[in-house]
């Protein structure tokens, strides 16, 4: 067993990308949010004949 520190395998992102994959993380959740509010919204305007189908 070496008692040497591991380098990191794979690819090793810089600063300036980290930031972006964050920024891009936070774009999608917020879009992601703001679609679930909105069928929400629109399931509540359509009130409770969303229900009521015929068969």
């Amino acid at each position: 067993m070496d008692n040497e520190p591991r380098q990191e395998e794979g690819i090793v992102l810089t600063d300036a990308q980290k930031r972006r994959r964050r920024e891009r993380s936070i774009a999608i959740a917020l879009a992601l949010g703001i679609l679930v509010v909105l069928f929400f919204a629109v399931t509540l305007v359509k009130g409770p004949a969303v229900l009521i189908r015929p068969m």
